[in-house]
């Protein structure tokens, strides 16, 4: 580990976390290892895998918080929670990622520093699938990707289902407090679009995703069949919304150009 490590105050990561399993602590371990500080959100998880995290707490008292909420309430309002306390904590960036063992820990430096360098633009992971990736889920997500790019003009939206990303915690805030949805599974692409919709700048990072087996602690709280249907239903309301904004997103690119 590096104990040199600063502590920043205005970028933080943001780990959500629902019945992950032993994976957790690996997760949360690694990210300590790149970045500090690391919060963790809890969001009512009834599986025991929060106190994987005591030994953490214990060796990283200023630089691991653990939020925890009694209830599940989605991936999206388990982050609204936490980015509404890192704001209020004078952080202005927050980095997101799944607590699964999906996302590679050695990338968030190079999220940061994007996001340093670009510090207006949400910074977008763009999945790089190992050969066993599910083909359904890989093929599934370019149905997303196009309906994505459609609802804000082509504003540059590479994955909109990849959950390691940057956003700038204003405009994140005052996108989740314009909308009563994307609290659950259909948080990462609607946040995204809805930002673009705002305008901010989108910068793509290509990052390698792995899917951890079942029998080596793999946890998917993906259902085929719900959540499916909840993209369905959110792309219908995204759709209805670009084109009440489509005059005004016509405007604002033409004068991009």
């Amino acid at each position: 580990m590096d104990e040199t490590l600063e502590l920043s105050n205005t970028h933080l990561v943001i780990i959500p976390s629902y019945n992950t399993g032993i994976l957790l602590k690996k997760t949360v371990a690694e990210a300590l290892q790149q970045w500090k500080p690391v919060w963790v959100v809890i969001d009512g998880s009834d599986d025991g895998s929060e106190n994987l995290l005591s030994s953490l707490q214990t060796d990283h008292i200023n630089e691991l918080t653990v939020i925890r909420s009694s209830q599940n309430s989605g991936k999206g309002a388990a982050l609204f929670e936490g980015i509404r306390q890192a704001q209020a904590a004078g952080f202005t960036h927050a980095l997101t990622m799944d607590a699964d063992y999906q996302h590679p820990a050695h990338f968030i430096k190079k999220y940061m520093k994007l996001s340093t360098q670009n510090s207006e633009a949400m910074i977008l992971g763009e999945p790089i699938f190992e050969a066993s990736a599910p083909s359904l889920r890989v093929k599934g997500r370019r149905i997303s990707n196009w309906w994505a790019n459609l609802e804000t003009l082509g504003w540059g939206i590479h994955d909109s289902l990849f959950g390691m990303r940057v956003y700038p915690i204003d405009h994140f805030l005052k996108t989740m407090q314009s909308t009563r949805w994307a609290r659950r599974f259909d948080f990462d692409p609607e946040i995204a679009v809805r930002m673009a919709w705002l305008g901010v700048p989108i910068v793509n990072l290509p990052t390698p995703v792995r899917y951890i087996l079942k029998e080596d602690g793999g946890v998917s709280q993906f259902k085929y069949g719900r959540d499916n249907v909840l993209l369905t239903w959110m792309h219908t309301r995204l759709f209805f919304g670009f084109l009440i904004r489509l005059p005004q997103l016509l405007l604002r690119n033409g004068s991009v150009e």
